[in-house]
């Protein structure tokens, strides 16, 4: 599991359109990166992330080595009621990582 951040507000109104901010720790290595020893670093990327609220997908993102370390996210989404804000990436090798965050909505 990668260390995240993940900024969710604690409380929206019903209708109100809240930012979202996710950053994901990982060096996202191009393959094309070299050790201090001269050896080559190999690829190792994360290539889906997805969040979803209330069970309904709100954001799906491929990535591409040409990304920079450390991907941080930010969207907005309607809150509509109270519920879990899910997010889920995957890395090359078919590792699957979540977390999530409560929205509650007054």
């Amino acid at each position: 599991m990668f260390n995240t951040r993940i900024l969710v507000p604690e409380t929206a109104k019903a209708g109100e359109s809240v930012e979202i901010r996710v950053m994901i720790m990982h060096p996202m290595d191009t393959g094309f990166t070299f050790t201090t020893q001269g050896e080559r670093i190999p690829v190792d990327i994360i290539t889906d992330f997805t969040c979803t609220y209330l069970d309904e997908e709100v954001v799906h993102i491929r990535l591409a080595p040409g990304l920079s370390a450390n991907p941080l996210f930010s969207f907005r989404l309607r809150a509509e009621r109270t519920g879990t804000v899910a997010f889920r990436w995957v890395d090359q090798h078919g590792a699957v990582t979540t977390d999530d965050a409560t929205l509650t909505v007054t």
